[in-house]
């Protein structure tokens, strides 16, 4: 009997520590399972914060895309616009390029006129010649036609004069 209560007695303090043994188990396992619950808690919170700043850089982005959009069309339109007064002032600087070079020839026709005129003026005059009339001739100097021309400005049209038909033809142009 005694080896009977000692098994007895020693397989009821056995029993005694499985059952503590099974409830400290029990108790890690619970506590367990309640980190493991908090932490996917956790991980899930943080994937749902990292989640919501992607979609906020993303959005962040998608507004820098259509600002940046915009100010690039602006700034075609405006460097087209430049390139239309750009063009414009050089279509404008070409005509007047020419203007100023037809101009300058017509000047430099009217200078050589008018030294062609200052050289008849000073040019030595013939004797007049006498028919056996006894008359003039009806032949003029190219220096009577200048002087003729000359006394006509005063009463008249000076352009009219047909020494200066060639650069009249030139100003009508």
């Amino acid at each position: 009997m005694a080896s009977s209560s000692l098994g007895a007695s020693s397989g009821s303090t056995g029993g005694a520590l499985m059952r503590n043994s099974s409830s400290e188990d029990d108790l890690n396992l619970v506590l367990m399972d309640e980190r493991k619950r908090k932490r996917k808690l956790s991980n899930r919170e943080s994937a749902r914060r990292s989640r919501m700043r992607k979609q906020n850089h993303l959005d962040e982005l998608s507004a820098q895309v259509a600002q940046l959009t915009k100010d690039n069309a602006e700034i075609v339109a405006s460097v087209n616009l430049k390139t239309q007064l750009f063009l414009g002032a050089e279509a404008e600087n070409s005509v007047l390029r020419a203007q100023a070079a037809e101009l300058s020839h017509r000047l430099d026709s009217l200078n050589e006129i008018v030294n062609y005129v200052d050289s008849l003026r000073y040019a030595a005059v013939p004797a007049p010649t006498t028919t056996a009339a006894g008359g003039a001739t009806g032949a003029t100097t190219a220096l009577e036609a200048a002087d003729d021309c000359f006394m006509m400005m005063n009463n008249e049209n000076p352009w009219s004069c047909s020494a200066f038909q060639p650069v009249m033809d030139m100003v009508m142009y």
